[in-house]
């Protein structure tokens, strides 16, 4: 799916298998840098949580990244930067997402949101830069990237 050397990447790719969607994390990595938010959106089962898991792995967390849907936040120290993963499914309003702290978090580190609908509202729009639409129709797996700002000359 990906070239090594390639550059630029188009922003829909279709998924073809685990190593593609692994590749999305080990292409998008390098780019990265504290204070950056990717807000994950897709239905169950679209792949969002296996991203975060090989994106972890690309960033040099050594633990296997799971869902947080119970828990809603895990911390990652262990990396060279703090990886933060937020799923936001259960939430029901925004007040519990203020209560979460994640404001206080989010400069100090990458912070992988699934289910970002209510963070959106609140999170100042200059950090949302980079937003990954997964898909799965049964068949046929893929993603859309909307890029904004430094992350768009990366995708056409």
């Amino acid at each position: 799916m990906l070239e090594e050397n390639r550059k630029i990447l188009p922003k829909n790719i279709e998924l073809k298998s685990p190593r593609d969607t692994t590749d999305l994390a080990a292409w998008l990595a390098p780019l990265l840098k504290p204070g950056d938010v990717i807000c994950l959106y897709g239905n169950l089962g679209s792949g969002k949580t296996f991203f975060a898991a090989a994106l972890g792995r690309e960033l040099g967390i050594p633990e296997f990244l799971d869902s947080p849907s119970f828990v809603l936040l895990k911390e990652y120290h262990s990396g060279p930067v703090p990886l933060y993963h937020l799923d936001l499914y259960r939430l029901k309003n925004t007040r519990e997402l203020q209560d979460l702290g994640i404001f206080d978090i989010l400069e100090s580190g990458i912070t992988l949101i699934e289910w970002p609908e209510l963070a959106v509202e609140l999170l100042p729009r200059r950090i949302l830069n980079l937003e990954l639409h997964f898909s799965f129709d049964g068949r046929r797996r893929g993603v859309e990237i909307v890029a904004r700002d430094r992350f768009s000359a990366y995708f056409v």
